[in-house]
């Protein structure tokens, strides 16, 4: 089962990450407490070598930024994030939720320099492109609850009596038909590979291709249940998999997470169409 290996052993560059330790709280600012998981651990190990198949971005949602403006008064914020899926590593959550966290006795003369600071240390870290967006209060009323787009398939009525990952799932789960169509399921979840944690998420569909028998996808989708990986890494494997037993011509897959300590990650992967504008779940 995927849940009993040891990612301490298997990747030595994880040993670092203060994520599953103890820490403690900086409340000024302080760069050096971003950590980067170089994306090539996982790369490799679903053999996404060379070229990437797909573009994209990490969509990150920060709901507990704040700092001092230059007067000392404390101002809040949403924030959000666009980190390149060419960057080098991925930004580790618990890293920068206390990276974040630094910012709260820090005077910052204005937003634009915040965002700018922001940025720069978020691409330092990443070693790729990254953009950021601080929302002021005044444009809250902008954002809205949405839906993923698409035909939800968790109504189908199915027993399931295992939940170890198996992308076999996907086998022999396509017909002659060619169909354009979008697909969303609720049920995502998988756990940290650190902490074990749970990670809930919702994800989106959307592909171009031989029609995919949506219970078999629903089923493989729920054996992610007790699969150890990063956010990022889980939506790479989904495509992968969904390419190489669906021959997908064209394919995105969109996945929205709810949030742990005022962050979520959103990872947006496709061979089409560019990443969305950033948008809030129910249960985000």
């Amino acid at each position: 089962m995927t849940q009993n290996h040891d990612p301490y052993n298997e990747a030595p560059e994880l040993a670092e990450l203060t994520l599953g330790k103890s820490t403690g709280y900086v409340a000024e600012y302080d760069a050096s407490l971003l950590q980067g998981v170089p994306r090539k651990l996982n790369r490799d190990a679903i053999e996404l070598t060379g070229e990437l198949p797909f573009h994209g971005s990490d969509i990150w949602t920060g709901y507990e930024l704040s700092w001092l403006n230059a007067k000392g008064k404390p101002m809040v914020a949403i924030m959000d994030v666009y980190l390149d899926i060419n960057s080098v590593n991925l930004i580790e959550s618990k890293s920068f939720k206390l990276y974040l966290n630094s910012f709260n006795q820090t005077r910052i003369d204005s937003v634009e320099m915040l965002e700018q600071t922001i940025s720069k240390d978020l691409a330092d870290c990443a070693q790729g492109e990254v953009k950021v967006k601080v929302i002021e209060p005044k444009h809250f009323p902008q954002s809205r609850i949405v839906e993923l787009p698409g035909t939800c398939i968790d109504e189908l009525d199915i027993e399931v009596n295992d939940y170890d990952f198996k992308p076999e799932y996907l086998e022999d789960s396509t017909d002659s038909k060619n169909v354009a169509e979008t697909l969303t399921s609720n049920l995502l979840k998988s756990n940290c590979l650190i902490t074990s944690q749970p990670d809930w998420g919702s994800v989106m569909i959307r592909y171009q291709g031989p029609k995919i028998d949506r219970e078999k996808l629903l089923r493989y989708l729920i054996s992610f249940r007790q699969h150890n990986e990063f956010h990022e890494q889980c939506v790479e494997r989904i495509f992968t998999d969904l390419k190489r037993y669906c021959q997908c011509s064209k394919l995105t897959v969109y996945a929205r997470y709810t949030r742990r300590g005022g962050l979520d990650i959103n990872p947006f992967r496709s061979d089409f169409e560019q990443p969305p504008e950033s948008l809030r779940l129910a249960r985000q």
